[in-house]
């Protein structure tokens, strides 16, 4: 199975388990469609990049190209997951869209308005997106227990298995807290210097999005597969460096990306307030009346076009940027080292190419 073909077996996947969901849900009563709609919205699209990864560790692991339930229910769980993590991100952040539509509390307080429900429409927009997401986890550990259960079937690694199920604990837990971190982070108190901030914002970055987006994923897929330590030990190390350099390369696309790419509206970390690597760089390396400027930006949910234009400037002139790609090389190089170790340990270069290919596709995306 090639690339495409294995992420349309994904999409299949995932529509045949929400189908099955939602018969579950209208026998308990026709008014809690929306809820099975936005996560039918939500695991149609993206890029499935953690369902990928969990193939490359599949594989890695002698577990085949081709599909076996195991893979097929893991991989359904983790876009149920990413559907949970996007809704509740997008509530906390005030995002009104995700992948240039609507996002889930925006489409809840728009069906507030189209079916003249009473009292107020922002609360029931956000009331029905956090149960939304809510839904998409427990149907993730739903999907995952499957998983276990025919990888337990394929193998009986119980090494690996128990392996398998603490990496799924742990990515809740690190997605939840590094999601808390970040909202921290808009509140606190600033930070005394640059290497401060930078290590708080490397901290959000790897726990709210890097582990769970490439380190987890690849795990979880090799370790059903029934890989031992030492193979799943090389696989984190050659994924989490993608997964950070991933992140900046979204800290980037959040300032200076296009629309377009990004599916939001341009300056929105800016509006949010995100204390990113970027925005560390900036504030501590320009004069104080730019940094002076650049803070007093940071949080301001009216901030217009032009004073984003003026972010970037600053941004830019500080080096900020130039910084932020060099840490994207940096971890780049540290991932191609411990892909080297992985062909040493034997892994076949098909599946080495196609790490490679994801990395490559996910990092070196233009603004």
């Amino acid at each position: 199975m090639r690339t495409p073909d294995f992420i349309a077996h994904v999409t299949t996947c995932c529509t045949h388990h929400v189908d099955e969901r939602r018969l579950e849900v209208a026998e308990i009563s026709p008014d809690a469609a929306p809820l099975v709609e936005t996560l039918a919205a939500l695991t149609r699209g993206g890029k499935r990049l953690r369902p990928v990864l969990a193939w490359i560790g599949w594989r890695a692991a002698g577990g085949g190209a081709g599909s076996h339930p195991a893979l097929d229910r893991l991989t359904v769980s983790l876009e149920l997951f990413q559907a949970a993590a996007l809704v509740h991100d997008d509530v906390i952040d005030r995002s009104a869209t995700r992948r240039g539509q609507p996002s889930a509390h925006r489409r809840f307080e728009t069906l507030h308005g189209q079916q003249a429900f009473t009292g107020d429409p922002v609360h029931f927009g956000t009331s029905g997106a956090i149960l939304a997401g809510d839904l998409a986890l427990s149907w993730a550990g739903e999907a995952f227990a499957g998983a276990e259960a025919a990888a337990r079937d394929r193998h009986g690694a119980e090494e690996a298995l128990a392996a398998a199920r603490r990496s799924f604990q742990q990515m809740h837990t690190q997605v939840i807290t590094g999601q808390y971190l970040d909202v921290h982070a808009e509140v606190a108190p600033a930070a005394e210097d640059e290497g401060q901030a930078v290590v708080r914002a490397r901290q959000v970055l790897r726990y709210k999005a890097a582990r769970y987006s490439t380190e987890h994923p690849v795990v979880l897929g090799a370790a059903l597969a029934g890989a031992q330590e030492p193979l799943r030990r090389l696989l984190a190390a050659a994924a989490l460096p993608v997964g950070e350099a991933f992140q900046l390369r979204d800290d980037l696309l959040g300032v200076f990306g296009d629309p377009e790419t990004t599916g939001k509206p341009v300056g929105d970390d800016l509006r949010e307030g995100k204390r990113t690597e970027l925005v560390a760089y900036g504030l501590f390396r320009s004069p104080a009346p730019a940094a002076r400027e650049l803070e007093a930006m940071l949080g301001d949910p009216e901030l217009s076009a032009a004073s984003v234009e003026r972010a970037r400037e600053i941004l830019t002139d500080a080096g900020a940027v130039a910084e932020v790609e060099r840490s994207i090389e940096s971890l780049l190089e540290r991932s191609h080292e411990e892909v080297r170790r992985l062909r040493e340990a034997g892994v076949a270069e098909d599946v080495l190419k196609d790490l490679q290919d994801v990395s490559d596709r996910l990092v070196r995306r233009s603004r």
